[in-house]
């Protein structure tokens, strides 16, 4: 099959691609913006924060994880059979709906019926997109497609985080409820493009006059007859197991355990506009954590085009195994150091496997699905997400309180080091506090960073990373171990 140019490819791409781009964008500039701040929020029990635990912490990812990857599942049945702007409308209702609760979250169970809204909405909304996506390319043109479509998804992802790193405030001044209504303010703008500029795509008038049970019960069906998917899609859930950590609690460990004040000193030496570099640090003049993950969004912008352009050359299931070894080198990396330059290099390493490994993913469940069924395999394509996700949180959550909570292992060195009796200790109920009488203990005039690099040596909380990674592993090893036996049962040794 003859390549098409660039530009061909382009011009190839229908109308409704671009539209499902413009609201894709929009869409993750709000949640992408919420979700860069969120993890600080709920943990933090100082400066406005809700001062949750890592397990009820873990518990709301889980629980969102759940519904927003396997409501798609049947969700997206329905989008083929009912229409695609009706499911848009009521996924942007529900996340107005979330984003708005966030905003007045007063503990526990608001924050968590929030992210509820915000789950469901988003899992409605995923299959009309994704599905539009789809059906606005073809053989010649998904590889650069779905590229484009990734550049975009992190173009809103990108300035998502700087734009809620600004609006939080800092520690002195914390203003966290301008974020979650800034995210509803965009969502109701996304209304303008999906009433006025995208086209109905052609419904499945079968399945519609069927009724809503046999939609439901002809969506699990179809899964379940393509034995071939299902095992890919059980396959990479150990991928996404892993994925998902990075911005789930990667945010939380840099906040904790990661100086990256020397990364603060750089950027408030460059030439940049007034006030700008302000907003990225904290008051140490550190980095803000979310700004480091902003990272990965950053390499994704720069190379996703071209390097999407380059994988098009190589069959699907080798870029996607390649990807994912580099993915999880940078995401083993990233929680190795204290140091953050060497934590924003193993970043941007975990970026270029995510942009090799991220677009073939859903390109590959994309081109695989029949042509009146797009809408319905992209929802299945969120059940790595929903196996990965929600378990990664539910363990990675108190997993993270017994190695590395800086909170707990503070605690514990002050009673088994510092001398401290186990009334004084549980006396102190804020981590910088609990921080300052570590420094005080640790004598020579410590302050909280050479606190923290003893706290870091006495019970290496790094660890946590290598136990995570290690479910990566076996994704990446069951993905190579998939792929040999697929070439193996077809007649020519060729896999997609």
């Amino acid at each position: 099959m003859a390549k098409l140019s660039v530009i061909e490819q382009v011009r190839t791409m229908r109308w409704n691609f671009w539209v499902a781009n413009l609201i894709e964008a929009q869409e993750r500039l709000a949640f992408f913006g919420v979700r860069a701040i969120l993890p600080l929020y709920m943990m933090w029990d100082h400066s406005g924060g809700l001062g949750l635990s890592y397990s009820e912490k873990g518990l709301i990812y889980m629980i969102w994880a759940l519904l927003q990857t396997l409501v798609p599942m049947v969700s997206g049945g329905y989008t083929d059979a009912y229409g695609y702007k009706k499911s848009m409308y009521l996924a942007f209702v529900l996340n107005l709906a979330g984003y708005t609760l966030m905003a007045n979250a007063s503990g526990f169970w608001s924050m968590l019926a929030a992210a509820m809204f915000v789950g469901t909405g988003t899992a409605i909304f995923k299959p009309p997109v994704q599905g539009a996506v789809v059906r606005s390319l073809d053989e010649h043109n998904s590889a650069l497609g779905f590229g484009l479509f990734y550049w975009m998804v992190n173009i809103g992802g990108f300035f998502a985080p700087m734009a809620a790193s600004s609006l939080r405030g800092n520690e002195a001044a914390p203003t966290w409820s301008l974020v979650f209504y800034g995210a509803a303010i965009v969502t109701a703008l996304n209304f303008i493009p999906a009433i006025f500029l995208f086209r109905e795509p052609p419904l499945d008038r079968a399945a519609a006059a069927k009724g809503p049970v046999e939609v439901l019960k002809s969506t699990l069906r179809v899964l379940w007859e393509d034995k071939a998917m299902l095992r890919f899609l059980l396959v990479v859930s150990g991928f996404w197991f892993m994925f998902m950590q990075l911005w789930d609690l990667l945010p939380n460990f840099i906040d904790e355990w990661v100086d990256a004040r020397s990364l603060g000193a750089l950027l408030s030496g460059l030439p940049l506009p007034s006030g700008w570099a302000a907003s990225v640090l904290d008051a140490n003049g550190a980095v803000k954590p979310e700004m480091l993950i902003n990272i990965d969004s950053f390499a994704i912008i720069l190379f996703v085009l071209p390097l999407s352009w380059l994988s098009g050359r190589f069959k699907m299931m080798t870029v996607l195994v390649v990807g994912m070894g580099v993915a999880l080198l940078g995401f083993v990396g990233s929680g190795l150091f204290m140091s953050g330059v060497a934590v924003a290099v193993m970043i941007f390493v975990f970026a270029i496997g995510e942009i090799l490994c991220s677009p073939k993913f859903s390109e590959y469940i994309g081109m695989t699905a029949p042509a009146d069924k797009k809408a319905l395999y992209m929802g299945y394509s969120n059940i790595p997400f929903a196996i990965g996700w929600a378990a990664g949180n539910g363990i990675s959550g108190p997993l993270y309180e017994a190695l590395a909570s800086k909170e707990v292992l503070a605690r514990r060195w002050l009673m088994d080091q510092g001398g401290m009796t186990a009334d004084a200790v549980a006396a102190v109920e804020q981590l910088p506090e609990l921080m300052n009488l570590v420094a005080a203990r640790v004598g020579g005039g410590a302050d909280v960073f050479q606190a923290n690099a003893v706290l870091w040596d006495a019970y290496q909380p790094w660890r946590i990373w290598l136990l995570l990674g290690l479910v990566g592993l076996a994704s990446v090893v069951g993905m190579w171990i998939n792929d040999r036996l697929s070439r193996s049962a077809r007649p020519d040794g060729a896999t997609e």
